[in-house]
């Protein structure tokens, strides 16, 4: 794939506007599909998970899944959304593979919720209102499994593989309006808002939100204009990023690369494009529908959705609080410097941090353990840090290291069992046998030993040069293979050696 054009994004943003718009989709966490009794579940053999409709067999007709309606309700309502005293969905037709009935139940101009706005908070505490638009209904696509070729894309393989596991699956499609005015802060403003997102889904329970999974996926749209122009420039639509890290990559992009053309005199084609997280690009998709290409009519299958005002007021009040809200909390509570509560922020950490001191942890102690052994593994291996442990584990896990139970040492070992799936925390302790040795008499036995074949260093102790027990110390937390207290060895090793003859 040729390498683009691109201007220095400082030239770009002298020269442009960018004008941004998001479209969020949320894959709900409902147990069955949308329109079907079929389990909705990641993973699984491919093609099990599926049931009549979502096959698209004749004579199968849909059914609407109530809690999808009322995930999609709480979501509407936490994004400051109307919702609509009835909606419809539609069938919106387009001919692809990943859809057997050729066409996908939506919603389209009578959507759940409306009119809504969102508070995006920046690293330095900038905020920024994201003006809603809309929040629908509708059904996931299947999976495309593209073989041969060099990029796993369908241009060059040799031929594709359809899953329908995931044909169905409840989503929430949230679109903006046009977002002005975030110059060069676009990119920063583009991961923002997504991980807002990400964070109401998630203090909803209404989703898994794992962008890893694609529960949660971000169509970044940007388009550039002038500066003083009024009319919107030609917008592109990346599709499908599931990263915080490439949608701000993403819109970087499109910004220098569209200033480049605009800059050579060119125009920009409004189309989808695909984001490539190995080279930083994005390539041509295919020219953008608009609406009417779809063919929009009414689903003639499904009655409309009419939400009692009871419902409403029920799930309004079920609200969790928002997420610039819940920060400021957190902020307050823990007492955190602002470098500090930044980290976990960056990290994507402060609900496991919450739920950890929840379940009894000090804060520093939970901090702790978050940002350094579990987001280190999280890292190695490219994935979120709360995807491995829980936070009640993790809360386990500090009160066997604050209990003398386990050294940090021991406690790096437990947590790696317990990410391997070896159980709790404790279960794991006693599979591996890896409790602190708490019994004196073992611990001395090691000493006197220790002191033995170290004559020298007894010495050196009895001279007053007590840092050379530091090699009796190594040698009995060797002995007992780290499953010692240091602390605890030393204290023995220094009165051992005033001790003995």
């Amino acid at each position: 794939m040729a390498t683009a054009e691109l201007l220095s994004f400082e030239e770009a943003l002298a020269k442009y506007e960018p004008v941004l718009g998001f479209e969020v989709h949320v894959e709900l966490s409902t147990k069955t599909k949308m329109f079907s009794a079929a389990p909705n579940a990641f993973g699984g053999a491919p093609n099990t998970f599926v049931a009549p409709v979502d096959l698209g067999l004749p004579g199968s007709l849909p059914v609407v899944n109530e809690q999808a309606v009322r995930y999609s309700i709480s979501l509407g309502l936490a994004l400051g959304c109307s919702i609509a005293e009835t909606s419809r969905f539609h069938r919106k037709n387009y001919f692809y593979p990943d859809l057997a009935k050729n066409y996908q139940i939506s919603q389209y101009d009578e959507p759940i919720a409306f009119d809504g706005e969102v508070e995006v908070e920046l690293d330095d505490g900038t905020v920024y209102r994201i003006p809603i638009e809309r929040a629908h209904m509708e059904e996931d696509a299947g999976k495309l499994t593209h073989v041969g070729g060099a990029t796993g894309r369908i241009q060059g393989a040799e031929y594709s593989l359809v899953d329908y596991n995931r044909a169905g699956v409840p989503l929430v499609e949230i679109v903006t309006r046009p977002i002005y005015g975030a110059a060069e802060r676009a990119p920063e403003l583009a991961r923002a808002y997504v991980a807002t997102i990400r964070d109401i889904v998630r203090s909803l329970g209404v989703s898994d939100a794992r962008m890893e999974r694609g529960n949660l996926r971000c169509d970044a749209n940007v388009s550039l204009r002038p500066h003083g122009a009024e009319k919107l420039g030609t917008r592109t639509e990346t599709k499908n990023v599931n990263s915080l890290r490439s949608v701000e990559r993403a819109v970087r992009y499109e910004i220098q690369r569209q200033a480049a053309i605009l800059d050579a005199g060119g125009t920009i084609v409004q189309e989808t494009r695909h984001w490539h997280e190995d080279t930083g690009t994005t390539s041509a998709g295919r020219p953008k529908s608009d609406a009417d290409d779809y063919r929009y009519f009414p689903e003639p299958d499904l009655l409309p959705v009419v939400p009692s005002r009871e419902l409403i007021a029920e799930l309004r009040a079920a609200l969790p609080e928002s997420p610039t809200v819940f920060r400021r909390r957190l902020e307050t509570e823990y007492g955190f410097t602002e470098s500090e509560f930044r980290d976990l922020i960056n990290a994507n950490l402060l609900v496991e941090l919450e739920q950890t001191v929840g379940a009894g942890a000090a804060p520093a102690q939970a901090r702790k353990w978050w940002l350094g052994e579990i987001l280190r593994i999280a890292n190695s291996r490219g994935v979120e840090a709360g995807t491995l442990i829980s936070p009640l584990h993790v809360s386990e896990l500090i009160a066997l290291v604050e209990t003398g139970q386990l050294t940090d040492r021991l406690g790096r070992q437990v947590l790696e069992g317990v990410i391997a799936g070896e159980g709790s925390p404790d279960e794991v302790v006693k599979a591996r046998g890896l409790a602190v040795v708490s019994d004196d008499s073992a611990l001395l036995a090691a000493i006197d030993e220790a002191l033995a074949t170290q004559p020298d260093v007894l010495a050196k102790i009895r001279d007053g040069k007590v840092q050379a027990a530091g090699a009796v110390i190594g040698a009995v937390m060797k002995a007992m293979r780290g499953q010692a207290d240091a602390a605890r060895v030393r204290e023995l090793v220094l009165e051992r050696a005033t001790s003995v003859g």
